[in-house]
């Protein structure tokens, strides 16, 4: 028998504590002054996570998941941490253990690089101004790794990129992806100009150049900003944009949402 299996009887045992007792802000600081503690579900996604190298600290089975072939892969790579196993009708007492395919890790965050260093090392960047909702941010962080863009850069208001249903909509993409926040109170057009980029803002202005405008930069570095679901891009960053960029839109519609929008800009300015 695997020594690595430890059943438990109920989800209330504090060796899941971590799964179930925490949310995600608690487990930013679980583990302090380490880098702290996130939570993936879905063999896909664990199985990216462990692939880059992220150290994981336990796994969190469904009994009856345990001989599934789509979580041999992650048993394996998971090394000798341990596997709490929970039968179904217990486990699902756990909010939304439903999406997880049976199977939930425990990782330690990895130290994200400086946003100096990402600004140095790429050339094509998404920015997001206090993008709240973490199945946006998430689905950015998606279509940015399959456009080609290099990295993310994020203020402080935004979502963390590695809260569950985040790292869950971006198929894992979050932890491959190099992604860091901008300091508090940064200004960021002056920030990205100090570091060479060209500033393309995605905003619903009268004044606004179409996606498709030629003197629209697709080469060089190019940072590309994308605003809060209500409140949109900040008057301050709009004032020191070399671009302020719009997609045309038909049949009525006036826009479409950040996810969206990020993949059709970043298809048309960003694609190697």
């Amino acid at each position: 028998m695997n020594t690595r299996i430890c059943p438990i009887e109920s989800i209330n045992d504090e060796r899941v504590a971590v799964y179930i007792q925490y949310n995600e802000p608690q487990l930013l600081h679980y583990n302090e002054p380490k880098s702290g503690v996130f939570v993936a579900e879905t063999p896909m996604v664990i199985e990216r996570a462990l692939r880059h190298g992220i150290r994981p600290l336990s796994l969190f089975v469904e009994t009856g998941a345990l001989q599934r072939d789509e979580l041999q892969p992650i048993i394996e790579l998971s090394g000798d941490v341990p596997i709490y196993t929970a039968e179904l009708d217990e486990i699902n007492k756990t909010t939304g253990f439903n999406l997880t395919r049976g199977v939930l890790a425990a990782f330690e965050r990895p130290v994200q690089p400086a946003y100096t260093e990402i600004l140095a090392n790429s050339e094509c960047i998404a920015v997001l101004e206090e993008v709240v909702n973490p199945t946006n941010l998430g689905a950015i962080f998606r279509s940015a790794a399959a456009l080609g863009v290099d990295a993310v850069l994020m203020t402080h208001g935004s979502t963390n990129p590695l809260y569950r249903r985040a790292t869950r909509v971006s198929m894992g993409t979050v932890l491959q992806l190099p992604w860091a926040y901008l300091p508090t109170g940064s200004n960021v057009p002056a920030t990205l100009h100090d570091a060479g980029y060209t500033v393309i803002s995605m905003a619903l202005r009268e004044d606004a150049k179409s996606l498709g405008d030629p003197a629209i930069p697709k080469t060089g570095k190019r940072a590309i900003v994308f605003g809060n679901e209500a409140d949109g891009i900040s008057e301050e960053t709009l004032a020191g944009s070399d671009h302020v960029v719009i997609i045309p839109m038909e049949s009525g519609v006036d826009s479409l949402n950040v996810a969206a929008s990020s993949a059709v800009a970043f298809w048309e300015l960003c694609r190697k």
